[in-house]
């Protein structure tokens, strides 16, 4: 049997640095998502304290916008059909 035929193939991994690696990773993890968590809260609560200051809510002006587009379609409608035909 020569040196050759003695080796394992693939690369040799001791087992307590892997260990040790996936704990750091997991608790990088852990802490990222924690931090996550915390940022995103305190997100939403600076949106909806924002949305509350708001004299109209966003709902009521997407209503009024909306309604505005629909009036000035039917009007630009309405003028193109009544346009006179020798223009």
């Amino acid at each position: 049997m020569t040196s050759d035929q003695n080796r394992i193939a693939g690369p040799q991994l001791r087992s307590g640095p892997m260990i040790t690696s996936a704990a750091l990773v997991g608790g990088g993890a852990l802490l990222a998502f924690a931090g996550f968590v915390v940022g995103g809260s305190h997100f939403i609560a600076a949106i909806r304290r924002w949305v509350a200051e708001m004299e109209v809510p966003p709902g009521e002006v997407a209503r009024l916008k909306w309604a505005q587009a629909r009036a000035a379609a039917a009007a630009g409608a309405e003028a193109w059909q009544k346009a006179p035909a020798n223009q």
